[in-house]
């Protein structure tokens, strides 16, 4: 479990294709990586990964089939920048919100403005999570943790402060630019909950 609060940008040293799935070897420059161990869990980009090999200031990461039909990580090559977190641990302050690393979907960015010294990204979700979203509640894009604006539709607005610009990835993006989106998890496991009521409910004449 991570918090969105992005420690690091890292980038892609190497892109290595492995029968139909891809081995990913990042170099970081503040994530301190002397405690680490093969096996322990990473954020990329937003995506919990697994750490399968460490070295100074590097590790390699293995992206199954699912993973790269289900978020941007294919997208990746040798300069890329990321945004990386490590695992939450117990008695961590948790600054942003309970990010999983469990993408729900890929959103594209379709307008960005200034406002004032910030950046208003809008963006666009998939249909099926519009319901995951509400003005003030939280969002990770890219595994940043972001409080959610404006609600149209499927689409939402969210503000890029100046820190934010400089300490992740999200002040690069432009029009066009696909991302990986999380909705807020609470807001999943209420709408699971709902169901069988709902369902109760609406079949009751």
């Amino acid at each position: 479990m991570f918090t969105g609060i992005v420690q690091d940008v890292g980038r892609v040293l190497s892109r290595e294709g492995r029968g139909g799935d891809l081995r990913l070897t990042i170099g970081c420059e503040q994530l301190d990586l002397s405690g680490a161990h093969v096996g322990d869990s990473v954020c990329v980009q937003g995506c919990c990964l697994t750490a399968i090999e460490l070295e100074g200031k590097t590790f390699a990461v293995d992206v199954s089939r699912e993973t790269l039909a289900l978020t941007t990580l294919g997208d990746l090559v040798p300069g890329t920048p990321v945004n990386l977190e490590p695992a939450l641990r117990a008695g961590d302050p948790l600054g942003g919100h309970l990010v999983y690393g469990h993408i729900d979907g890929v959103a594209r960015v379709t307008d960005v403005e200034s406002e004032a010294r910030s950046q208003r990204l809008t963006i666009a979700a998939p249909a099926a999570l519009a319901r995951y979203l509400a003005p003030k509640g939280s969002v990770a894009v890219d595994g940043v943790s972001l409080t959610i604006n404006s609600v149209e539709g499927a689409s939402f607005g969210v503000n890029i402060i100046p820190h934010t610009q400089r300490a992740t990835t999200l002040g690069q993006l432009a029009v066009g630019a696909r991302v990986n989106l999380e909705v807020d998890p609470i807001a999943r496991y209420i709408h699971r909950l709902m169901l069988p009521y709902t369902e109760f409910h609406t079949s009751v004449p």
